[in-house]
């Protein structure tokens, strides 16, 4: 009976341990895609004010070049937190 008990008892433990880790995954998941966000849209505004500094130069075509390179970074910052949130996830 007290092995029964222990066994029971151990097992409590240990699933609950793993649905805390679970629940810290997702939390961590959910950071990154956050911060990956974030950054992303730093970039796009660097790019947009960029744009705009050209754009006042009287330089169009610059200026479309430097908005576009501003959405390719965040592009690759969106690309980066995702990968980072799927790495997240299965920690």
């Amino acid at each position: 009976m007290r092995q029964l008990m222990m066994i029971a008892m151990t097992g409590v433990f240990l699933f609950g341990g793993f649905a805390l880790i679970a629940q810290a995954g997702d939390t961590k998941a959910q950071l990154e895609k956050g911060k990956a966000e974030m950054k992303a849209e730093s970039e796009e505004a660097k790019g947009e004010a960029k744009a705009l500094k050209e754009e006042a130069k009287g330089n169009d075509m610059k200026a479309e070049l430097e908005r576009g390179k501003g959405k390719t970074k965040a592009a690759g910052e969106r690309a980066k937190g995702k990968l980072k949130e799927g790495k997240a996830k299965t920690e």
